[in-house]
């Protein structure tokens, strides 16, 4: 998540920090001076109630950070790789790859909420125990206040909606009764969206009607709303994909080197690409060392042009995603997803024969989905001979086939 800060590791899992988290902890924090704490502990000063409610708010995110890591923990137990763990204004997430079964991904969904839910469990028994025989009011007051909070979190993330947990869990029974995981991932991304629009209209009626934290609920359904429906054409997307092998979806590539001046490659290399949104550089052997774009040579000053080389423009092949033409597409896109937002270059033998767009993936995708529209084979793939009598003869061992 872009704006997040690494504060450290959860059982080698970074934790990062989002720049709205601090909001976060302002509005529970005032929220809970303002309201819960004197009724829970009346009698106390001012700046009491502040400074145990920026405590409780602390806590809460502590409470937050837990569920998250419950997640990663669980997910690194399942052979799962994840990225790591971010807290922001609306919660937290956790990014990771998707689980190849149905148990890992119930048993991945269901840990936050259990962590909540003894989270929850111990601080109700703490604040007995600062309340009643401890006699502290205040501690007692944010005890209790961060346990009826952490249940209340685990019942709403067990709403069977993505991206909640409950959807999650949702999603891995489907799964496990239907046998399809695309199919699973749109059904719960489906009622997230329901779930996300009820949610947002809900929050901005209790906002019109004078209560602040209905603007808050309006903000969490719209994020709902909006993950859910990328959810929704992201599983539509793989199910299209689903059989089809990069060598089948890739464009060619035009590459160029990147010890030309930007002068030269602007002349040649560039229009000779034409449309495609990435121009991927080589070194002197031919191995591919990043990517270029037409917009980021043209920002280069023009009297600047013929002393400046490509290699100083272009981006590193780190950012890149690299696949081979006999990989499964949405292998490929799975590993993507873990992996920076860069482009993706086919390699075959340590050289670019390809590049994947959006557009190819969509274009791919209509064309597998509909028999009548798939292209012939390619990348040398030879194509099917026929005998004297007209019987199609297939011949063996054609790489990038989509088989099924």
């Amino acid at each position: 998540m872009n704006g997040s800060l690494e504060l450290g590791h959860i059982a080698g899992v970074p934790l990062r920090l989002h720049w709205s988290a601090p909001l976060l902890v302002l509005v529970l924090g005032v929220g809970l001076a303002g309201s819960a704490l004197p009724a829970w502990a009346p009698g106390h000063s001012p700046f009491a109630y502040r400074l145990w409610a920026v405590v409780g708010a602390l806590l809460l995110t502590a409470s937050l950070i837990a569920h998250e890591g419950g997640h990663a923990l669980v997910a690194r137990r399942s052979k799962i790789a994840v990225k790591d763990v971010t807290v922001f204004a609306l919660g937290g997430v956790t990014r990771m790859a998707s689980p190849t079964t149905a148990r890992s991904q119930g048993l991945v969904a269901a840990a936050g909420p259990v962590i909540s839910l003894v989270l929850g469990g111990l601080c109700l028994g703490g604040s007995v125990l600062a309340r009643d025989v401890l006699h502290w009011p205040l501690p007692g007051g944010v005890l209790a206040w961060g346990g009826w909070t952490n249940i209340v979190l685990a019942a709403f993330n067990l709403l069977p909606a993505a991206p909640l947990d409950g959807g999650r869990v949702l999603q891995a029974l489907i799964w496990r009764v239907r046998g399809d995981r695309e199919q699973a991932a749109q059904a719960s991304g489906r009622c997230g969206q329901v779930a996300g629009t009820a949610m947002a209209a809900g929050g901005l009626l209790e906002f019109l009607h004078g209560a602040g934290a209905g603007l808050w609920l309006s903000m969490v359904g719209l994020f709902v709303m909006v993950v859910a429906s990328a959810e929704v054409r992201r599983a539509q997307l793989f199910a299209s994909l689903r059989g089809l092998r990069v060598a089948e979806v890739m464009r060619p590539a035009i590459t160029g080197q990147e010890w030309q001046s930007v002068d030269r490659f602007l002349t040649g290399t560039a229009r000779q690409a034409g449309d495609r949104p990435v121009i991927p550089v080589t070194d002197l052997d031919g191995r591919p060392t990043g990517y270029v774009t037409v917009a980021a040579l043209r920002a280069v000053p023009d009297a600047r042009r013929p002393a400046t080389r490509v290699r100083d423009v272009a981006a590193p092949l780190e950012r890149c995603v690299l696949a081979r033409p006999d990989e499964e597409m949405t292998d490929v896109l799975e590993r993507a997803a873990l992996s920076p937002a860069g482009p993706l270059l086919v390699l075959d033998h340590d050289h670019v024969v390809g590049v994947v767009t959006r557009a190819d993936l969509a274009g791919a995708g209509n064309r597998h989905s509909d028999p009548r529209r798939r292209p012939p084979p390619q990348h040398g793939v030879r194509p099917a001979r026929r005998s004297r009598r007209g019987r199609v003869l297939r011949r063996r061992g054609a790489s990038g086939v989509h088989r099924g």
